[in-house]
């Protein structure tokens, strides 16, 4: 299948560019594998959800744990989003990115006694919580604190978000969230704890979501659930709808985040709902296609059944293939290689045969090489690991025709110098 590059991704002069900045260039500069990002598809993929919601009051709190490079945060913070978080870790970054701490949000189903302290004393905006034991510990910390925390309750609807299972996160068998028919009893409990302050109402269903039509079951359940509790006497003052839009990565076709909101923000109008802030907590819609995994080709090895084509970059460095079988396009750097092409499975150095980037890719490349996964800036960099004590790879951030790192490329020592006793 032919895919149609992401922006501000193209051929210029045979050679591949991301913006203005040819992408070999780079891997020379700074070696590989290299993570390299375009600030303005992040900024015009914002933009878009800015778009959606203008004229409504709004928190666009983007969700931290798809790309946490600081570079990444600092530039979707100046440019007006809140954060979300999952972790004290997360935390500690969020504030350092420069982001207010009433823009924060903290999800995530088990967060600590210490994690909640933290959060407290730093002064977020919300917590998401997803358990009534949650609410209880939650309520305890804050009153031993001598503060109400503030709270939004996170709901499971039982909405097949039509997603990869490793993904979905609103059906009633996943760990997210209250499960729905438990809901009001759960909001009666929060009201009547003296260390909440109950604020409004979240829903999540999944992510890389391709379609309208989850979103719009998801959103009148929680609807129906705002009319219920409000009658109970809790009052209701936001709607968080989470994230989880997707990206184009095998000739996928998601909405554009503004026609979605348009759609989203119809119903809610037409349901009476009109009044009520938005909050929302988009990742991967907004790094995803911002992102490259630059590569070299190691080693050539045909064999009876399959090619393998052996690179320097492996699951430790892009998870998502091995944990998801995703689908990344892998193009060459060099669009002008007069050599045969070859099918190949695209595979790193990593001793699991789940090591693998693509498999079946027709490439006409050799060793030496080098090769750009695309779609490759949500759930790649933040998960990477160092397993076979591999060193974490690089990043740069390409604004223009001007590139900077980012983060630097890991060494052997860095890997060595937390551990002690020897």
């Amino acid at each position: 299948m032919t895919l149609t590059l992401p922006a501000h991704i193209h051929y210029r002069d045979q050679l591949l560019h991301i913006e203005d900045v040819a992408l070999d260039r780079l891997a020379a500069e700074y070696g590989t594998p290299l993570f390299v990002y375009s600030e303005q598809s992040m900024l015009d993929a914002l933009a878009a959800y800015q778009r959606g919601l203008a004229g409504r009051e709004h928190l666009i709190c983007y969700a931290m744990k798809a790309n946490a490079n600081l570079a990444v945060l600092r530039t979707l913070v100046q440019a007006g989003c809140g954060l979300d978080i999952v972790s004290g870790g997360e935390m500690a970054r969020a504030l350092a990115a420069g982001v207010a701490p009433a823009k924060i949000i903290f999800s995530g189903v088990g967060k600590t006694r210490q994690e909640m302290r933290d959060a407290l004393g730093a002064g977020i905006g919300c917590f998401n919580v997803e358990s009534t034991a949650e609410l209880d510990v939650l309520d305890a910390v804050a009153r031993e604190m001598g503060l109400r925390a503030p709270v939004s309750i996170r709901v499971n609807p039982n909405v097949d978000a039509k997603t990869h299972p490793y993904i979905s996160t609103g059906l009633k068998d996943n760990k997210f969230g209250i499960a729905h028919d438990d809901v009001l009893r759960t909001y009666q409990h929060a009201a009547a704890c003296s260390g909440l302050q109950v604020l409004g109402i979240d829903c999540h269903i999944g992510s890389q979501i391709t379609e309208t039509a989850p979103y719009l079951e998801a959103m009148d359940r929680v609807l129906d659930l705002v009319e219920s509790i409000e009658a109970a006497g809790v009052p209701i003052h936001h709607l968080d709808f989470g994230g989880g839009l997707g990206i184009n990565y095998q000739g996928d076709t998601p909405p554009a985040a503004d026609a979605l909101w348009l759609q989203l923000l119809q119903r809610i109008d037409a349901r009476g709902h009109g009044h009520r802030k938005i909050v929302i907590e988009p990742g991967r819609s907004l790094v995803g296609n911002a992102g490259v995994c630059v590569t070299e080709v190691v080693f050539e090895k045909p064999g009876a059944h399959k090619n393998f084509l052996i690179v320097d970059a492996a699951m430790n460095d892009l998870p998502r293939p091995a944990m998801y079988q995703a689908f990344h396009q892998i193009v060459p750097l060099r669009s002008d290689l007069a050599r045969p092409a070859h099918t190949w499975d695209v595979v790193g150095p990593v001793c699991e045969s789940g090591d693998w980037l693509g498999r079946d890719r027709t490439l006409a490349v050799q060793a030496g090489d080098h090769l750009a996964v695309l779609s490759a800036g949500a759930y790649c960099m933040s998960m990477a690991s160092n397993y076979n004590a591999r060193a974490r790879a690089a990043e740069v951030l390409v604004h223009g025709s001007q590139a900077r790192l980012v983060r630097r490329r890991e060494t052997s020592a860095d890997l060595l110098q937390a551990e002690t006793g020897l």
